[in-house]
């Protein structure tokens, strides 16, 4: 039985935890406890829909844009590549053009962002994210997903709202706030679950990557 055939890529949720500066920040609050009398132990959460390991819908940037409750879950389930990007500022368009990138692919930005920005709770700006040319040309790929190791797929500042635009304007779905430190770059096969929200811009997920063994198949 391989070690670690199961790759947990997801953020833990807490008080405190990075957020995107403008967004509500997560408070997790005693609703009930049994070391105060309580029948029970519940929490009571808050936090924006964008926390953390999450996804963003077309309705994230389109008025009418298709909600998160409404996609495909054979977006989110099946094989994914992860691909280690070298450039420390951005992901530009030529070191994309060398992954032979095609139709339907699942792609997942390993950058420098998983071994420098998760080392504390405060937000930095400067971490790598995917230029506003580059998430068109995945778009003309046509890849059905796309995720990246930060809370952003734009940049702070920066080709934010453009790279959103183009992916979720062409039905790419977003996957941010990974931690891909654990994961090496290769092919996996990938379940990522948003929570069910009606209506939803974005959700908080719980998203694995599953090693898969010679024959093509996933160790689960």
């Amino acid at each position: 039985m391989p070690k670690n055939k199961i790759i947990d890529i997801t953020l833990t949720i807490k008080n405190g935890m990075v957020n995107w500066p403008s967004d509500p920040a997560v408070a997790i609050t005693p609703f009930k406890d049994l070391k105060k009398g309580g029948s029970s132990n519940v929490k009571r959460l808050s936090f924006g829909s964008h926390i953390g390991t999450h996804m963003d819908a077309p309705y994230h940037y389109f008025e009418k844009g298709k909600t998160l409750d409404r996609m495909p879950l054979d977006v989110v389930i099946g094989e994914a590549r992860v691909i280690k990007i070298e450039d420390k500022e951005s992901i530009k368009v030529e070191e994309l053009k060398k992954f032979n990138i095609k139709k339907g692919e699942r792609i997942i930005f390993k950058t420098i962002n998983s071994i420098r920005c998760y080392k504390n709770d405060e937000f930095r700006k400067d971490y790598v994210y995917l230029t506003s040319s580059a998430a068109k040309y995945l778009a003309d790929k046509k890849v059905k997903l796309v995720g990246i190791d930060y809370l952003s797929i734009g940049g702070y500042k920066k080709d934010g709202k453009e790279a959103h635009q183009a992916l979720l304007g062409n039905g790419v779905y977003i996957v941010e706030g990974l931690n891909l430190s654990k994961a090496k770059e290769g092919r996996y096969n990938l379940v990522c679950l948003p929570l069910r929200i009606l209506n939803s811009d974005g959700a908080p997920a719980r998203v694995v990557l599953c090693q898969k063994n010679k024959l093509g198949g996933a160790n689960v």
